[in-house]
């Protein structure tokens, strides 16, 4: 299928006549929905609101409701604190639990065992980085129980 100029000007003259793009696409005939937007997307072809289509007056009014649902129009009672204030800080860090011993030597992706924590500690690309390496203990995941409370907020 091309885009001939008698198509371009069917396709011209049904868009702006309102017509769907399927609609378009079934009477141009050999050619998709989709080819019918990015056409008229490419010839610059005004643009259409969600709600282009006309109301069948023969539906009930009640499906088209005139005013917001409810949780569209509902406003936040109370401001977020913010998460640099010195009271949401202090919070967090008093939930956390205090971490166990750290192993002796640096726990390296080859040293990892099951029951150790993965924690990542500086940057992988960097020298010196290594993992948390600590007993896991009985957490599941991935973590010891320290670092699974920062994870899992």
């Amino acid at each position: 299928m091309s885009w001939t100029g008698d198509r371009v000007a069917t396709l011209k003259k049904l868009w702006a006549d309102g017509h769907s793009a399927s609609a378009i696409a079934t009477k141009l005939g050999e050619v998709t929905r989709n080819a019918v937007i990015g056409k008229a997307h490419r010839l610059g072809l005004a643009g259409r609101r969600c709600g282009a289509r006309k109301l069948d007056s023969s539906r009930p009014a009640s499906l088209f409701p005139t005013r917001r649902p409810a949780w569209q129009s509902r406003r936040r009672s109370r401001p977020i604190p913010a998460a640099s204030s010195p009271r949401a800080v202090t919070a967090k860090t008093r939930l956390l639990p205090e971490p166990c011993p750290a192993p002796e030597h640096a726990i390296t992706v080859l040293t990892l065992t099951a029951l150790s924590c993965r924690w990542p500690e500086g940057d992988p690309k960097r020298e010196g980085f290594h993992f948390c390496g600590r007993s896991k203990g009985s957490a599941p995941g991935p973590y010891c129980g320290h670092h699974a409370a920062i994870a899992f907020r």
